[in-house]
C-alpha cells in the first residue's frame, strides 16, 4: 500500500527513543461499597458459588479418574483431566462482566472456563431463551436426560444441571454430551451461552479467536473474543501471528468504511508452569508474562498483570478491557496471575515443585478467600457457604449418576462418527445484509478484461490464440471468487500481498478495485495466523478465502491446516461448520523450498476435501463448489498453469455458473490400449505422452483426477477394464505420493481386469533443483514411456531415456533416494 502510505527517509532516519507504556500489576483495590454497588449481592454471592461449583466439578474428575468411585458411584474414565484447581477465581472473575455474545476460546485445561461462562450467561438470559436453547440443542437429546433425571427447581437451575449434565457427559464420550463425545475433555464447549472450543494444542486457540474476533467486526456483531491460553503458550509462534494479525496497522489506516480494530484480548492463565517448565526463571526470559504485549504495537495492547486469586480483580480488568475493544481501540492483552493444585494430569508425581511452595499456594485458596471476604462484609454467613457447599456436592453425585448410565448416557456409535466428518451443506450466503462493493461488477477492469478473452483456447481451424487473447486459469479463480463475493456479504479473502499487488500470480487484479479492505487485505507474513484465523471466521459464522502463496509453506502452518481446520466439524459433532477454502499454491523454478508438491500430506488427513484442478474449465466449476459449501477445502493449484488457456471443453468456459461433480475425474482423450491417470500439471505431461504413445500405435486414455478427497474410483475402473494397463502421473515426489494410495486401491478394485501392475511415475526423491535442471526432477513424457515400457509392455523399437527397472528401483530405495 505504498501508494497511499508513503515513508519519508529523512523522518525515518532521524535520532530518537522508543517509549512504551508502563505495565500496571497487581493494581487493583478492593472497596465492597463500590463492588456492591456495581455488582449487587445477589452476583457478588453467586461468584463464589460458581467457584466452588467449578472446585466441586474438578474434584469428582479427579477422584474418579484416581480412585475409580465418588459417592458411592464406581466409574472408569479412560480419557483426560487437566485440571484448574486454584484457578477457579481468575475463570470466574472473567465471566462475570461478560454477555453470552461474549466469546471465550480455551485450553486442555479449560473446564472451568466453560462452567464459568455458561453459568454467567443462564443468569443474564431469559427463561424463555434458555429454554428454547436446551431444547433445541442437538435434538433435544441432552435436554431431555435432564427432564427427565435432574429437573432443577426452576428454568435457571434447570440451566445449571443441564450445563453439568453436558460438559461431564461430553468428558466421558456420551452421546448426550455437548458435542456427542468427540470432543471429549479438552474440546468441550457450549457455544449457544458463549463457550467456544477448547484446544488440545498448547496455544492453538489464539489463532483462531482472532478470526472469531475478525468476524464480529468485519459483519458488525455484537460481543468481544477472548483466547485464554496458558503461560506456557506465550513461546509458541502462533501465538506470536496472532496477536501480529489482530493489532494489524491497517485497522486504523485503511479500513475507512470500517474502521477500529478486531475486538480481540489474549488473557494468560498464568498458573507458572508449563507442564512441569517454569517460563519464568527456567524456559522464558519475560520475568512477568505482561512484558510480552510491549512488543506488539505502540500501546503495548493496553496489557496488564491482574491477581487472578481475586475474582473481582479479574472482572474489572476484564470490564475495562472490554470497554476498549467495544470501541476498536483493541486488541488486549491480561496477564492473570493464578496457580494450578493439581499436577498437569491425575499422573503428574508433581516433581518439578516443592510441598512448601504448593502448602503456601494453598494457604491462600482463592475459593476461602473470597468467601470470608463475603463474611466480613456482612453478605453471607458460613451457614450460607456450607449449604451451597451441600448443595453442590448432591449435584455432583446426581450429574455422575446419570452420566455414568450407560442406559440413560450412551456412546454414539461408528456410523455417527462418519456421519459428522463432513456437513456437505450449500450455502449461498450466511446472512441477509447486502454484500458490501465499491462497483458493479460491470465497472470492474478485470471484468471488462475478461469479457474480450476467448474462452476456449482455439480458433475454428485450431489454432491456439496468442495467450494475451485467451481466457486463463487465473482468470477462472477470479471468476468463481467474484460470484461469491456478489452474493455473501460475509465472505472475505486475505493472504499475503493480495491488495493492489492482485495476488503473487495475478489471480485477484480486479478486487482491489472491487472490495473495500476489511473483505479483502494483505496479511503479515504469518500462515499460521492466516490459517487459523481463517478457521476462527468460518466456525464464527461467515465464509473465509485464505492462501499460502507457496505450497511449500504448508509446513508453516501445519497445525492449522491438519490439526484445526479438518477436525472441528466431526469434533463438534456436526454444531460447527468450517466454510473455509485454503488456495494453495504449488510452484516450479523457484527451488528445493517454494516447488514442492505436498498433495499426499493434505490426502492423508481425515476431514478434508481437497482438489487440484488442471483446466481454467475445471478451476472455476470446482472452486465454485468449494465457495458454496460447508466443509473446509484445499485448492491446489499449479504456477505452471496460471496462464494456460481452456484446452479440452471445446465450447469454452461458460460466462454463467456451473459446478463440476463432487469427486468426479474428468476423460480427457479416449483410448484402448493403456489408461494415463494424472493429477494436476501432469495432466499436460500425460497428453504429451500419449501423443508419442500413439506415434509407437498404442491408444492411451488420459483421465484428469482432478479430485483428491472425496474421489470416485467408477471411471476409474472402466478404463482399466477396457485398457487392462495404468499409469499414474504426479509431479509430487514419487515417494509417499498421493497417486501411490490411488494406485493400491484401484490395483485392488480392477485386479481382474490387469494386465499388469499400476505404475507410479512421479518426480525424483529428490530436493526440487533449480529451474535449470527440472527436466532431471519432475516426470517427462520419456518417464511416462520408459514406465510402460520396462514395467507393463515392451514398446517395439523404444529406448528408454530413463531407468525404471526393478534393479533401479532396489537401488534407489536402498540409497533412500
Amino acid at each position: 500500500m505504498s501508494k497511499t502510505l508513503p515513508f519519508d527517509p529523512a523522518t525515518l532516519r532521524e535520532k530518537q527513543i522508543i517509549k512504551t507504556p508502563s505495565i500496571p500489576v497487581n493494581q487493583y483495590q478492593s472497596d465492597f461499597k463500590k463492588e456492591l454497588k456495581l455488582y449487587g449481592k445477589d452476583r457478588l454471592v453467586r461468584a463464589y458459588y460458581d467457584m466452588l461449583l467449578i472446585r466441586k466439578f474438578e474434584t469428582m474428575l479427579d477422584t474418579i479418574k484416581k480412585e475409580g468411585v465418588y459417592q458411592g458411584i464406581s466409574y472408569t474414565h479412560k480419557g483426560p483431566a487437566h485440571l484448574s484447581a486454584g484457578q477457579e477465581s481468575a475463570a470466574v472473575g472473567q465471566a462475570m462482566v461478560l454477555e453470552p455474545e461474549d466469546q471465550i476460546f480455551g485450553s486442555h485445561r479449560s473446564h472451568g472456563e466453560i462452567l464459568a461462562k455458561s453459568m454467567s450467561a443462564i443468569y443474564k438470559m431469559e427463561d424463555k431463551d434458555l429454554l428454547s436453547i436446551m431444547e433445541g440443542f442437538m435434538n433435544g437429546q441432552t435436554y431431555q436426560v435432564i427432564a427427565d433425571h435432574f429437573p432443577g427447581k426452576d428454568v435457571r437451575d434447570t440451566a445449571e444441571n443441564f450445563v453439568l449434565y453436558g460438559a461431564l457427559a461430553e468428558i466421558y464420550a456420551k452421546k448426550t454430551g455437548f458435542n456427542a463425545g468427540l470432543g471429549g475433555s479438552m474440546h468441550t464447549f457450549f457455544k449457544p451461552f458463549g463457550s467456544m472450543p477448547n484446544n488440545a494444542i498448547v496455544g492453538g486457540s489464539c489463532t483462531i479467536a482472532v478470526g472469531a474476533a475478525l468476524y464480529k467486526k468485519i459483519n458488525r456483531k455484537k460481543g468481544i473474543v477472548i483466547a485464554n491460553i496458558g503461560d506456557g503458550s506465550l513461546a509458541r509462534g502462533p501465538v506470536y501471528e496472532g496477536l501480529v494479525l489482530s493489532s494489524m496497522d491497517q485497522y486504523k489506516t485503511l479500513w475507512e468504511e470500517n474502521p477500529g480494530y478486531p475486538p480481540f484480548m489474549l488473557n494468560c492463565f498464568d498458573n507458572l508452569y508449563a507442564m512441569g517448565g517454569q517460563p519464568i526463571g527456567e524456559t522464558m526470559g519475560y520475568k512477568v508474562a505482561a512484558r510480552v504485549g510491549a512488543a506488539i504495537n505502540e500501546y503495548s495492547m493496553h496489557t496488564e498483570r491482574v491477581d487472578g486469586f481475586n475474582p473481582l480483580a479479574v472482572a474489572d480488568a476484564t470490564a475495562r478491557k472490554k470497554e476498549l475493544l467495544l470501541k476498536g481501540e483493541g486488541p488486549a492483552f491480561l496477564d492473570t496471575l493464578t496457580y494450578r493444585y493439581s499436577g498437569h494430569s491425575p499422573s503428574d508425581a508433581m516433581t518439578y515443585r516443592t510441598k512448601e511452595e504448593l502448602e503456601a499456594f494453598r494457604n491462600q485458596d482463592p475459593i476461602v478467600a473470597y468467601g470470608n471476604y463475603l463474611i466480613e462484609n456482612g453478605v453471607v454467613q458460613q451457614a450460607d457457604l456450607d449449604r451451597m457447599d451441600t448443595l453442590l456436592e448432591e449435584k455432583m453425585r446426581m450429574t455422575l449418576q446419570i452420566t455414568a448410565d450407560p442406559k440413560i448416557s450412551p456412546m454414539v456409535d461408528e456410523a455417527f462418527i462418519e456421519s459428522v466428518m463432513f456437513s456437505n451443506g450449500s450455502v449461498e450466503k450466511f446472512d441477509d445484509a447486502k454484500p458490501v462493493l465499491l462497483q458493479s461488477l460491470e465497472e470492474n477492469p478485470r471484468v471488462q478484461q475478461i469479457a474480450k478473452r476467448n474462452r476456449y483456447a482455439y480458433d475454428e481451424n485450431g489454432k491456439e490464440y496468442p495467450a494475451a487473447r485467451q481466457y486463463q486459469y487465473r482468470d477462472a479463480v477470479f471468476e468463481a471468487m467474484v460470484h461469491r463475493f456478489s452474493i455473501d456479504p460475509t465472505m472475505i479473502a486475505y493472504g499475503e500481498d493480495h491488495r493492489d499487488w492482485g495476488g503473487a500470480f495475478a489471480c485477484y487484479r480486479g478486487l482491489t478495485e472491487l472490495l473495500p479492505p476489511s473483505r479483502f487485505f494483505n496479511s503479515p507474513i504469518a500462515e499460521s495466523a492466516i490459517v487459523g484465523s481463517g478457521v476462527g471466521y468460518a466456525m464464527a459464522g461467515g465464509r473465509a478465502v485464505v492462501e499460502l502463496m507457496y505450497c511449500d509453506f504448508l509446513g508453516c502452518a501445519g497445525d492449522e491446516v491438519f490439526n484445526q481446520m479438518p477436525k472441528w466439524q466431526a469434533m463438534s459433532a456436526g454444531v460447527l461448520k468450517m466454510p473455509l477454502v485454503l488456495r494453495v499454491s504449488v510452484g516450479n523454478k523457484y527451488g528445493a523450498q517454494h516447488s514442492q508438491e505436498w498433495t499426499s500430506m493434505v490426502a492423508s488427513v481425515p476431514g478434508l476435501k481437497a482438489m487440484y484442478p488442471a483446466t481454467p474449465y475445471d478451476v472455476k466449476g470446482m472452486l465454485n463448489y468449494a465457495l458454496r459449501g460447508t466443509d473446509p477445502v484445499v485448492f491446489f493449484e499449479s504456477q505452471k498453469l496460471y496462464g494456460i488457456g481452456e484446452m479440452f471443453v471445446a465450447e469454452g468456459v461458460p460466462e454463467g455458473y456451473y459446478e463440476i461433480p463432487e469427486g468426479e475425474p474428468a476423460i480427457r482423450r479416449e483410448g484402448k490400449d493403456v489408461t494415463l491417470v494424472a493429477l494436476g500439471p501432469a495432466l499436460y505431461t500425460a497428453i504429451a505422452a500419449a501423443d508419442k504413445l500413439a506415434e509407437l500405435g498404442l491408444s492411451a486414455e488420459v483421465i484428469d483426477l482432478r479430485w483428491i478427497n472425496p474421489l470416485k474410483y467408477e471411471m476409474l475402473i472402466e478404463s482399466v477394464k477396457k485398457t487392462g494397463r495404468c499409469v499414474m502421473v504426479t509431479d509430487s515426489a514419487e515417494r509417499g505420493s498421493y497417486l501411490h494410495t490411488v494406485a493400491s486401491n484401484l490395483s485392488r478394485l480392477a485386479f481382474d481386469y490387469l494386465d499388469a501392475p499400476v505404475v507410479v511415475a512421479g518426480s525424483k526423491n529428490w530436493i526440487t533443483p533449480p529451474a535449470e535442471m527440472e527436466e532431471y526432477y519432475f516426470a517427462q513424457p520419456s518417464s511416462i514411456l520408459d514406465a510402460i515400457h520396462e514395467q507393463i509392455l515392451p514398446l517395439p523399437g523404444y529406448t528408454p531415456k530413463h531407468n525404471f527397472t526393478d534393479g533401479e528401483f532396489f537401488r534407489t530405495s536402498r540409497k533412500g533416494v
